[in-house]
């Protein structure tokens, strides 16, 4: 007979390397990187660079062309939202197929709460750029006392590449997951 403490201590140490999804496939972007998505998202965070919005000056710039906002990698691999369920989902906007954390739940570690994101840029994203994402958990912590609650700190690293398999970036995302504090 196993000890259940071991057998899930191992499942957790065993989501380092994994896919985040528990897909293998990366995630590509419904729509190539394109001016009129440029120009909301520097509109929404006053974001004026010129080299994001006015085709001459960009043209002279190092970038030789508009580029987009290097931190809007991820908004480019995004799928539109499945409001419908979303209650029955947690909040979650789409369809959780196949959740590698499931088995945290199912120990009591319930609540999730994200606590940084980093970027590393290799390069800003061109025009008609097909950009895809690949996810795999990166780092488990030990487990953690926290104000919210004892939990685990879980980091996933998502690479994005364009159309040529060329990486444009890596966002390192770490959420705690724990069950709440009385």
């Amino acid at each position: 007979m196993t000890d259940p403490d071991t057998e899930f201590h191992a499942k957790l140490r065993g989501l380092v390397g994994q896919p985040t999804g528990g897909s293998e496939k990366p995630s590509i972007a419904p729509d190539p990187v394109n001016q009129p998505m440029i120009r909301h998202w520097a509109h929404a965070l006053d974001d004026m660079n010129p080299v994001y919005l006015d085709p001459e000056f960009a043209a002279a710039s190092r970038f030789g062309g508009i580029v987009s906002p290097p931190v809007m990698l991820q908004t480019w691999t995004m799928p539109a939202p499945k409001l419908e369920g979303i209650a029955e989902r947690g909040g979650a906007p789409m369809e959780i197929t196949n959740n590698p954390t499931a088995f945290l739940d199912d120990a009591g570690y319930t609540s999730t709460v994200a606590t940084n994101s980093e970027f590393e840029i290799e390069r800003y994203p061109r025009l008609d750029d097909v950009i895809s994402a690949t996810s795999v958990f990166e780092e488990v912590s030990e487990e953690k006392k926290t104000a919210l609650g004892t939990g685990f700190f879980l980091t996933w690293l998502i690479t994005y590449t364009d159309q040529h398999g060329a990486v444009l970036g890596r966002q390192r995302f770490r959420v705690l997951r724990f069950r709440p504090a009385n």
